[in-house]
């Protein structure tokens, strides 16, 4: 395919305009590459280097310890590793402790010694750190099954669990998806305290080998954290006496929910913590590794390994097809491809094939919706999300499908499962329904990530742009929508980005919906909003954010310029109007100076988020599809590449 495929519309020629429309056309030829002959694409999803550790911790576990792995994955993990000895979990941030006694731990189980120099001064700056008592818990989780560290010293968490009604406080479907498919394995391995023999003593990752385990200070009683240490504690006592048939028949029905909910690829849930822990749940309960959910289960974690030309391999937390496809779509489209381009249609038919038609567990809270959204993986019918639903209504209305009834049953079914799923709010989470309880962040469990899934102000714009492309704009669970965005806008203009980095994101995904949905440019909000990203933007004429922002607001809107942040403040700017600002023009300077001659972007930075702070993302396609979306509205002089639909 060549770049004469793009048919930019008459403008004003200028240098800029000259510049992104190469850039824009080189963008388009190098995507088109990537396309998998089956329609999607798919960028790799990097995280940090706890998945390879996990990956070997569950091999050993299992006792089938693979050579080959091992050595690919210990050449990760050593490249991964900073100068100081230390692991950080994103590109450039500060060394993080769990993450490092887990490389570290990995690291031993591949042969590494301890007196190695680049083990020496990790075990080193444990030690500095408090040692392994100062890990999260889940570290201390996979220490606890070699006998590392004691399972009394972990919060309990009984499988009992599983028979809270959905109305009780802490029932599992008060937690996030992610958070339920972990913790209803781990209540087994809770319940079963195993420990396998550790190949080698950790005496160097504790401050006192003697006392590895110094008192935690408790909480104040007059205090949630008090309440539910207290909590942990009846917990504990409460497994001394646990009646027998009922604690045999909470595991079974945990068994049960885990057995159900396995995807028809092996895997749970789409992502690779559910799968770790429910084969170690499964196998403890007597499911041999010839078992056929084993051997499934096993074998869809191999598909999450990336193998590298140096011979090393990494983890991938999940896999983004649908995501990536769609996002891919739009900016081809944007970018002036014809819509019935072959690259479009087949694009659009794989998508169709990856509807989802039955129920999953949002069910539960809306029992009478029918299905229809899309997930954002190969296989996971269990948990459609309403952010990528959004973008896939969005991204099939821009083709020219040979069967357009196809695309419009698609399309109203995806639309209909979408607003029944908005929350009272007006707004919309990621995956459930009203996911707000405060309660399950302040389990002792629950130390790392958030474990709950509140509307965003993201998911909520993407879904607003989508209504109004389809002619909704005054609907009033629209305008509800609209009105929560707007209420949502923090006092420097921008908005929080939940599932990416952050008010950047936040704040380019807002402004197009607004727009999209009839509010003018000029409206107040809109204008604070471009006043905060023209104050955020480098010297360089780029926008870039460190994940830092999350807990520190010294970094919001600060870091390196990136293609993927700088692409979403172009798409705020162009939304607003501002396509004839300096702003833009040093924008848009800055993709066209920084693109590789095969029409790619390099990006090293985190700019995904999975869980603020603690759990970062760099999705490789981001560099790709967001900066051709800028470049593409730019050039076609486009304020947001969505054309509303009369209703």
């Amino acid at each position: 395919m060549t770049a004469t495929t793009v048919q930019p519309s008459e403008s004003p020629q200028s240098e800029s305009l000259e510049a992104a429309r190469k850039a824009t056309a080189r963008a388009v030829d190098h995507l088109l590459s990537r396309q998998d002959e089956r329609g999607w694409w798919k960028g790799d999803l990097e995280t940090n280097v706890t998945m390879d550790a996990e990956d070997l911790m569950l091999r050993q576990f299992l006792g089938i310890p693979d050579s080959r792995v091992l050595d690919a994955a210990a050449r990760h993990l050593r490249a991964q590793q900073c100068e100081d000895g230390t692991w950080a979990t994103f590109h450039g941030g500060p060394p993080e402790l769990s993450a490092t006694i887990e490389a570290y731990v990995a690291l031993r189980l591949a042969g590494d010694e301890p007196d190695a120099p680049h083990m020496a001064a990790a075990s080193a700056w444990v030690r500095a750190e408090g040692g392994i008592t100062r890990s999260r818990v889940f570290t201390r989780i996979w220490l606890a099954l070699f006998g590392w560290w004691r399972w009394e010293d972990l919060p309990e968490l009984p499988p009992e669990i599983i028979y809270f009604p959905k109305w009780l406080p802490l029932n599992i479907y008060d937690f996030g998806c992610w958070a339920r498919q972990t913790i209803v394995p781990l209540t087994i391995v809770s319940a079963h305290r195993p420990v396998r023999p550790a190949p080698f003593p950790l005496d160097e990752l504790h401050t006192d080998p003697r006392r590895p385990r110094p008192p935690r200070r408790p909480a104040p009683v007059a205090s949630w954290d008090g309440a539910f240490q207290r909590l942990d504690r009846a917990l504990h006592a409460y497994r001394k006496v646990a009646v027998g048939p009922l604690r045999r028949a909470a595991l079974r029905s945990c068994a049960r929910w885990i057995v159900e909910r396995q995807e028809n690829d092996g895997c749970w849930g789409g992502i690779q913590p559910p799968a770790v822990y429910s084969l170690i749940a499964l196998h403890l309960l007597g499911y041999d590794l010839d078992h056929p959910v084993m051997r499934a289960g096993l074998a869809s974690l191999d598909r999450f390994a990336v193998w590298r030309e140096d011979g090393s391999r990494m983890i991938e937390a999940c896999q983004s097809p649908v995501w990536d496809t769609c996002l891919a779509a739009i900016a081809l489209a944007d970018a002036g491809l014809e819509p019935g381009h072959p690259a479009l249609v087949k694009a659009a038919d794989w998508m169709l094939t990856e509807q989802i038609d039955r129920p999953g567990d949002w069910s539960v809270r809306r029992p009478g919706l029918p299905s229809g959204g899309w997930a954002f993986e190969f296989h996971n019918d269990n948990y459609p999300d309403i952010d990528d639903t959004a973008e896939v209504i969005l991204a099939l209305r821009r083709i020219d499908h040979p069967e357009p009834e196809r695309i419009e049953a698609a399309v109203r079914r995806g639309m209909r499962w979408t607003l029944g799923m908005q929350s009272k709010n007006g707004a919309w989470g990621a995956f459930d329904v009203d996911n707000t309880s405060p309660l399950p962040n302040r389990l002792p469990f629950c130390d790392f990530g958030e474990v709950i899934d509140p509307p965003s102000a993201d998911v909520t714009a993407h879904v607003v742009e989508m209504l109004a492309h389809e002619g909704r704009s005054y609907d009033a669970r629209t305008r509800r929508g609209i009105a929560w965005l707007l209420a949502e806008q923090e006092p420097s203009g921008a908005w929080f980005g939940r599932w990416g980095t952050n008010y950047v994101y936040g704040t380019g995904s807002v402004v197009p919906a607004l727009i999209t949905a009839g509010v003018p440019a000029s409206h107040q909000a809109v204008r604070r909003a471009v006043r905060w990203l023209e104050s955020v933007q480098n010297e360089d004429g780029g926008w870039g954010e460190d994940q830092r922002s999350y807990p520190d607001p010294e970094w919001i809107g600060r870091g390196a310029s990136t293609a993927s942040q700088t692409a979403w403040a172009l798409l705020a700017l162009l939304a607003a109007g501002e396509r004839e600002s300096k702003a833009v023009e040093r924008g848009v300077g800055w993709l066209a100076a920084t693109q590789a001659a095969d029409g790619s972007w390099d990006e090293p930075y985190f700019t995904g988020t999975g869980f603020p702070w603690d759990f970062s993302i760099n999705y490789h396609l981001y560099r790709q599809v967001f900066p051709l979306t800028a470049l593409g509205r730019f050039v076609h002089d486009e304020a947001t590449g969505a054309r509303p639909r009369r209703s």
